[in-house]
């Protein structure tokens, strides 16, 4: 239970110096796995892109790159997490093609379909209503948007029933992508 708990604190909703910790860490071992889900999400330049839960920062630098004349945009609940990704995506957020804000898959601040793609890693897991947030990033995606939710194997996530939940708040063309940097549920909002 307290291992649990220090875990959370750390990877799942960091906080405090365990967060901060937690972050510097996430940053090197997802990278490779987000930049694996960024692929197969086949970002355009021009495309507006959300992360749900971009942790330190790293796969919004890589969408930047991506997205390289569109806009990227995230949103975590852990401050820190906030304060790491504003501090290593700095230069894109002064241009204005990035945008981290605090807050929640339950409740995106944003208007109705503005993004063309949407993605998270490693994330839903700790989701307070799994459902809610899927039809939230539903939302905000543009008719036929696309959104991809990846997980390394030391996630602690399973595929069984991920393309069922998808399915059930109305994406389409759900479909499962395994490699040995973990799997990716992708679908389409139609």
């Amino acid at each position: 239970m307290i291992a649990q708990r220090l875990l959370l604190r750390m990877f799942g909703r960091p906080q405090g110096l365990l967060g901060r910790v937690g972050g510097l860490i996430m940053a090197r071992l997802n990278k490779q796995c987000a930049a694996w889900v960024i692929d197969l999400l086949a970002i355009q330049p021009h495309d507006r892109v959300l992360e749900v839960g971009f942790g330190p920062g790293v796969g919004i630098a890589l969408l930047a790159q991506a997205a390289s004349a569109g806009s990227v945009a995230g949103v975590d609940a852990s401050t820190e997490m906030v304060v790491q990704a504003t501090a290593r995506n700095r230069h894109a957020i002064q241009q204005g093609r990035v945008d981290v804000r605090h807050g929640t898959v339950e409740c995106l601040p944003f208007a109705d379909e503005p993004f063309d793609k949407a993605l998270a890693i490693n994330s839903m897991q700790v989701w307070t209503d799994i459902e809610a947030g899927l039809r939230e990033v539903r939302r905000v995606l543009k008719t036929r948007g696309s959104i991809a939710l990846g997980f390394t194997p030391y996630a602690g996530q399973t595929k069984e029933g991920l393309p069922e939940r998808l399915t059930a708040v109305g994406f389409t063309e759900v479909r499962v992508v395994e490699s040995t940097l973990g799997f990716c549920v992708l679908a389409i909002k139609p």
